[in-house]
């Protein structure tokens, strides 16, 4: 809205509001064109929002790059003796959860809910940004967690039965490093146990759409609706289970697990810690604003042009909005 003083000649046409005590003479209001919010569609705002954000694709593209380098390369083999094997003698299971699995669980339960929100609300910068962070989320902490895993290189708890498939093992003589004799895919997949990928993407995935829930439903309004938790915490309760299952298979060690869990989820946490420091910031900015001393009129000028009468205010106030109104600048 534009607030401004103006002449006889400049208020015709709109609102008139005539002040007591010859302060001002005239005084008009022009009205802005409303937003409408929620009211955009993937046809008309889609385009234009995805270009914006163009080189957030593109990053997300080569995270994707990252991702497939990370699975490809070889992990660290690391230094396994023959008296460390005690731990690492669980059976070879399948996996309760496949790996093709993993997004499926980490990606489309989101995925859904960000779409039917999209459907009920049309707003395609709600549907845009949330795809965006569901993406960021998931990819980061997959190529955390396999960089990690290539880096570290710990064997999984079912490792001798990776590396001597026939259940006879072989060492090496002087170091008693094992000498492995089983596929080389297999052993490769063995040097990959922390932290936990299953765990990890589960967290990030749900994680999201644990708090994206908690924002839609207001989980944290206050008003002691202890239902609405049941919508954040099953998210959490499916990546959480997730993770069980991989202890279960003997695919990782409960480390892994709880290690995977944390860089699923912590950033999370972190972020919405920095959101809320923000916020608080704010809200104690704003109420030192609004305790500040009223506009102070210092001199009131009164003169005539034309035949008609003026007002001339000289103000002095801190808010950049009033400056702004005095020097007829539009907000």
């Amino acid at each position: 809205m534009f607030l401004g003083l103006a002449n006889e000649e400049q208020c015709e046409g709109h609102d008139i509001l005539s002040l007591s005590n010859s302060s001002f003479s005239c005084l008009h209001l022009v009205k802005m064109p409303e937003v409408q919010l929620g009211a955009t569609t993937i046809r008309s705002h889609g385009i234009a929002v995805a270009r914006i954000h163009i080189h957030d694709w593109l990053i997300l593209v080569l995270l994707v790059v990252i991702e497939v380098i990370l699975n490809v390369i070889e992990p660290f083999h690391r230094f396994v003796g023959q008296d460390m094997m005690t731990d690492l003698k669980y059976p070879l299971k399948g996996n309760t959860i496949p790996l093709w699995g993993v997004p499926i669980i980490a990606i489309l339960p989101p995925l859904a809910v960000i779409i039917i929100y999209y459907f009920i609300r049309k707003d395609v910068y709600d549907l845009h940004q949330a795809v965006l962070g569901l993406l960021f989320s998931v990819l980061i902490t997959g190529v955390l967690t396999d960089a990690i895993k290539d880096a570290v290189g710990r064997p999984r708890p079912d490792f001798f039965w990776r590396c001597f498939p026939n259940g006879k093992g072989v060492f090496d003589p002087v170091t008693t490093n094992v000498m492995c004799t089983g596929l080389k895919s297999v052993i490769k997949e063995g040097h990959k146990s922390f932290p936990s990928g299953h765990t990890s993407w589960s967290f990030a995935g749900l994680g999201f759409l644990a708090w994206y829930l908690a924002g839609k439903v207001r989980v944290f309004d206050r008003r002691g609706h202890v239902a609405k938790l049941c919508y954040v915490l099953l998210p959490l309760l499916v990546a959480a289970l997730v993770g069980v299952s991989r202890v279960d298979d003997y695919w990782h060690h409960w480390q892994d697990v709880f290690a995977g869990g944390l860089l699923g989820w912590g950033p999370h946490l972190y972020f919405q810690m920095i959101s809320d420091s923000r916020n608080g910031a704010q809200s104690s900015s704003n109420t030192n604003r609004l305790s500040r001393r009223p506009l102070e009129l210092e001199s009131v000028y009164i003169h005539t042009h034309h035949g008609m009468a003026i007002s001339e205010v000289h103000a002095r106030d801190t808010s950049p909005i009033l400056d702004s109104m005095e020097t007829g600048r539009r907000y």
